[in-house]
């Protein structure tokens, strides 16, 4: 198997190690391939081998064939055209990425101001592709023109409106249904 037929299972194998709340120093102990290679193929950096797959396999209790269906059961490729989106949400806001997916990502457009504070527990970023908006986080004022954007860790309270017409913010954030760990 060469290295563009080689797997994909990055994911797969991170989310089975973790449901059995394995380190990847047992995984590496019980498969003996060491932990920056398993670190690698959980990061998508590296892909392993159909022998090394196996191996992790039986490290983690279940079958290659099992970790390839999980791998290939969660690529998604998703097209949200322009004129999509807007169904069930207020005028002005639109969802750019469908689903239940790990990441959320909403387009603002016009002189949006909900006018209520948001904390979400994942992290965010907003970009401000047309216009200007301002942004309170932590009882601070940030100004955003075009092109500029705020990251906002999981846990900021924050609030934000549009300072001119036309204004177009995008965020984009980890969903509030994934369970984000610190490493």
């Amino acid at each position: 198997m060469d290295e563009k037929e080689a797997p994909r299972v990055g994911a797969a194998v991170k989310r089975r190690r973790r449901a059995l709340q394995l380190t990847l120093a047992v995984v590496a102990s019980r498969s003996g391939l060491s932990v920056p290679f398993l670190s690698q193929i959980e990061n998508e950096r590296a892909r392993p081998s159909r022998r090394s797959l196996e191996l992790v396999a039986e490290a983690l209790q279940t079958s290659a064939a099992e970790l390839l269906a999980a791998a290939e059961a969660a690529r998604t490729i998703d097209v949200v055209r322009a004129d999509e989106g807007a169904a069930g949400l207020p005028d002005g806001v639109r969802r750019l990425v469908r689903a239940r997916h790990q990441l959320h990502a909403l387009e603002f457009t016009g002189e949006q101001d909900a006018g209520r504070e948001f904390q979400h527990r994942n992290d965010e970023l907003l970009y401000v592709a047309d216009g200007a908006a301002e942004v309170e986080a932590e009882g601070r004022a940030h100004r955003l023109g075009r092109g500029d954007t705020l990251y906002l860790s999981g846990g900021v309270r924050h609030r934000w409106r549009a300072t001119e017409p036309g204004t177009r913010l995008l965020v984009v954030a980890v969903a509030d249904h994934v369970e984000v760990e610190e490493e």
